[in-house]
């Protein structure tokens, strides 16, 4: 079954404001960072919101996905330019796991040949 988007951004924005009463200062803390990055400068609110759902994508965030993509949306934000921000962040991760994949080969040449590309020192 499909995530009710909607109903799920509802739940949690309720659930955070009960946290508000529980720990008042660190949702404070969140919004004032939240809120700094939200003024426009040089990028425009479409743009920044653009941003954090390839974000969301890469930190895997339902909760961030539902809030940025309302935000999207709001700004203006079309499908294609919304698929076009999350294609850059499946290339990203693509990229970033064929990263992690060569440190596992390098991983496994130090484990079965523990003298490869160590230099051995002297004394003398």
């Amino acid at each position: 079954m499909m995530l009710d988007w909607n109903e799920y951004r509802n739940q949690l924005l309720a659930t955070i404001s009960n946290m508000v009463k529980l720990s008042p200062g660190t949702v404070r803390g969140y919004r004032e960072l939240s809120d700094a990055n939200a003024k426009e400068g040089k990028l425009d609110a479409k743009t920044r919101e653009l941003i954090s759902l390839a974000v969301s994508v890469t930190r895997q965030c339902d909760g961030c996905i539902t809030v940025h993509t309302d935000a999207a949306v709001k700004h203006g934000a079309t499908k294609e330019e919304i698929m076009e921000a999350v294609g850059v962040a499946i290339a990203v991760n693509a990229g970033a796991a064929l990263v992690y994949s060569a440190r596992v080969m390098d991983a496994y040449t130090a484990i079965t040949n523990p003298t490869d590309g160590v230099e051995k020192k002297t004394n003398g």
